[in-house]
């Protein structure tokens, strides 16, 4: 067990270490920019997305995730931060291509910038992790389907949130912990 936990965290960490610097930092930029923050991801991708809209939340961001019932239309201003492993998730791309028409301001977050929603895109943020689809220029993993793409994406969009915190100085912990759920 310890040598499959040392495998995982190792795995991740240097899928992180790949990271582009100056494509993390726009994609931080993009979130302070922002008019209103939308989030947008299909499956273990959307469950990663939730979990990061609600640190935006607890940062005092004006954020909201695609299919949610209080969702409100995007608009020019606004940022659609859209998550695909692959970058060919058919409803991501639709919504990326719509928010575009609005004009709103797309951040794809994917393996693939070549990729349609990649290319729909004004920042791309690279996560050079394995996806389910195995391609040939993925990195070798020990886990399965799309694990070490939601492994690293939940932590890098935790750095992205942090850094921009930081920059802008917006919040403090004491403000995060008033605005956490007290609805338990």
């Amino acid at each position: 067990m310890k040598q499959t936990i040392h495998t995982v965290s190792y795995e991740v960490s240097q899928v992180l270490a790949n990271v582009d610097e100056d494509q993390a930092v726009k994609a931080a930029q993009s979130i302070e920019n922002a008019e209103r923050i939308f989030v947008t991801g299909e499956g273990r991708s959307g469950l990663m997305g939730k979990a990061f809209a609600m640190r935006l939340m607890h940062a005092g961001y004006e954020v909201y995730v695609t299919g949610e019932t209080i969702t409100p239309s995007i608009h020019e201003g606004d940022l659609l931060l859209a998550i695909s492993g692959s970058g060919s998730t058919g409803s991501i791309c639709q919504f990326a291509e719509k928010a575009k028409g609005q004009g709103a301001v797309i951040t794809a977050v994917t393996t693939n910038a070549e990729s349609r929603l990649g290319e729909v895109s004004d920042h791309v943020l690279v996560v050079q992790a394995a996806t389910k689809k195995r391609l040939p220029e993925e990195p070798e993993t020990i886990q399965p389907l799309g694990n070490q793409f939601d492994q690293s994406l939940h932590l890098l969009l935790d750095a992205v949130i942090i850094y921009a915190v930081n920059q802008s100085k917006k919040t403090n912990n004491d403000e995060m912990t008033n605005r956490h759920a007290n609805l338990e």
